[in-house]
């Protein structure tokens, strides 16, 4: 039978505007004491809390036989990324208008048809609870140039212009695999 760790406490390290850091005190199998570190949008006070809340979105975004994809600076790894567009939920607003919203500002288009709507899935287990849904979508209209706002260049790419980001950008891993997949030429 499967030996899970227990959790035996939470303690909140930090609370900042977008991320609350917890130390996590559990306990192995053998009885050894341990300590975990990792962090979370959401308020958590017992173990229940954790992965309980979805977070927002990440939308796969074709126009025509295009897919959507941001070169975006990320402060974590000191770079530009290639990424999908993404973004958190606000009060009361569904993933729906979250991806139309999300993807008016940080590439102009606009979202014609919402083909489907994933559950939510863990954005990075290894030190967050955090789940977003993946949404897949058409959009159409005008692409800007830059978002200064969130540093953000969104771009429209063949499978052959993705195939050849795959050898020349770096990535975030979801968008990595959802680009490797368009670019061999399966379909989403």
């Amino acid at each position: 039978m499967e030996q899970r760790p227990r959790l035996k406490g939470m303690h909140k390290i930090s609370n900042g505007k977008f991320l609350k850091s917890y130390r996590l005190e559990y306990e192995t199998s053998e009885g050894k004491k341990k300590y975990y570190e990792m962090v979370s949008r959401s308020e958590l006070t017992k173990k229940s809390h954790l992965g309980r809340e979805n977070s927002g979105i990440s939308a796969v975004v074709f126009c025509g036989d295009r897919l959507l994809l941001l070169k975006e600076y990320r402060m974590a790894v000191g770079d530009y990324v290639m990424n999908l567009v993404g973004g958190m939920l606000e009060p009361g607003e569904s993933l729906e208008d979250c991806v139309k919203r999300e993807v008016m500002e940080e590439t102009g288009l606009s979202i014609v048809k919402i083909k489907e709507v994933l559950p939510p899935a863990f954005a990075a287990v290894a030190i967050c609870d955090i789940k977003t849904s993946l949404v897949i979508a058409e959009a159409a209209g005008e692409l800007k140039e830059w978002d200064e706002k969130e540093n953000i260049y969104p771009g429209l790419y063949t499978r052959e212009e993705a195939s050849e980001l795959l050898r020349t950008e770096k990535f975030a891993a979801r968008c990595q695999m959802i680009t490797y997949y368009f670019a061999k030429g399966h379909h989403l």
